[in-house]
Formats: C-alpha cells, sequence, structure tokens
C-alpha cells in the first residue's frame, strides 16, 4: 500500500514565504559587517594621526611620486565619500547620489585635531545611520566619467565602495608617510580580500562577525 505524507495544515503553500525573516536577518548581519569594516578602516587615519604623524605640517608635505597629493588630502577626501553617502540616505527619497561633490581646503588637510575630530564625527554618524537604513536601499548615482552617467545602486554596495575606496586612498598614503620615513602598520593601505588570502592576523585580515 502506498504511504501518503500529511504535511502540517500550517505549512505554507507558498514555499517562498518563509524567506523573509532569514532575508532580514541576513541583511542586518551585513549592515553589521559594513559597519565594522568602515569604523575599522576609519580608525586606522586616527591611529595614523595619533601615533605616527608629529606634527600637523607632515599633513601638508607634497608627494615627490604622487603629484599634487598630500596626507591631509586623501584623509579628507576618502572620508568625505561616507559623509555624501550618509547625507544621502538622511535626505528625502529618492535617493540620488553624487562623489564628485568636492570641498576643498577644509581644517581637517592641515590640522591633526581637526582630521581626527571629522574623522570621529563621521564613525558617530555611521553608526548613527547604518542601523537605520536598508542594505538594499535603492540608489540612483551620478558620475562624470568624464560623460554624465547615471547608475541604479543599493546603500549596501555603496557602503562597502566607501570603505574600499578608502583603503585604496590609505595605500597612498602609506606611500607619502614612507617618503617622511614613517613606518606604518603592515595592514594599512592594504584590501581586506589581500589580507585574507595572505592570512594576515589583522582586524580586516579575517572575518570577525
Amino acid at each position: 500500500m502506498q504511504s501518503t505524507t500529511v504535511l502540517p495544515a500550517t505549512m505554507p503553500s507558498d514555499a517562498s514565504a518563509p524567506a523573509q525573516p532569514s532575508q532580514d536577518t541576513d541583511a542586518a548581519t551585513s549592515l553589521t559587517q559594513l559597519l565594522f569594516v568602515s569604523r575599522t578602516v576609519l580608525l586606522q587615519a586616527v591611529d595614523l594621526l595619533d601615533n605616527y604623524l608629529t606634527s600637523d605640517e607632515q599633513l601638508t608635505v607634497h608627494s615627490r611620486y604622487l603629484p599634487g597629493s598630500t596626507i591631509g588630502k586623501h584623509l579628507r577626501h576618502a572620508r568625505d565619500h561616507f559623509i555624501l553617502l550618509t547625507e544621502c540616505v538622511a535626505s528625502q527619497p529618492p535617493y540620488a547620489l553624487s562623489y564628485d561633490t568636492r570641498v576643498r581646503g577644509t581644517p581637517m588637510e592641515s590640522s591633526r585635531h581637526q582630521a581626527r575630530q571629522a574623522l570621529l564625527d563621521t564613525i558617530a554618524r555611521l553608526e548613527e545611520i547604518i542601523p537605520k537604513t536598508k542594505l538594499n536601499e535603492a540608489i540612483q548615482l551620478n558620475a562624470i566619467t568624464p560623460y554624465m552617467q547615471t547608475f541604479e545602486t543599493t546603500f549596501g554596495r555603496e557602503l562597502w565602495f566607501a570603505a574600499l575606496h578608502c583603503v585604496h586612498h590609505w595605500g597612498m598614503v602609506r606611500v607619502i608617510a614612507g617618503e617622511l620615513n614613517i613606518k606604518l602598520t603592515d595592514d594599512f593601505g592594504f584590501a581586506p580580500s589581500t589580507l585574507v588570502y595572505q592570512g594576515r592576523e589583522a582586524p580586516l585580515g579575517r572575518a570577525k562577525i
């Protein structure tokens, strides 16, 4: 006699229906991880200011190898991407974002104290905004490439871009610091994927969450 399996009466007919809570949990975890990465890369710059630079003048020394570059300019530019992103999602939707908005010559480019405060304020802003924003919140990104381009993106994707963009600029800060005979930590300016591949014991070298 052929047996018959009786499904519980509470089993939804659509197998995809129960996925929502799991998706929400996954999104919240992703945001927590992205906040950790963003905070970590910004704190690397705070550590640079606290423990490696000894004068404000070091922020404004022009690189011999990266024309027009200074440590202060890189700190400001990298930090600005986080600010532009958080200001975007703190506004009213639909959200439109442009990283081409630049405010140059700010106090953080020439003052260690101002730079430190600006970075810590940015971390506080991220800690406020990220938990209240959806990972897949839709954003329209406008960019000069030099052609005017418009892309559809998400908050999560742009948060990761801001962190990776930060790492990229820390790599250039590393070059300028070397010109000043300042030796930084081995993980400063290296992408998480590189640190993981190399098995580095660094904050971004192994999964922490």
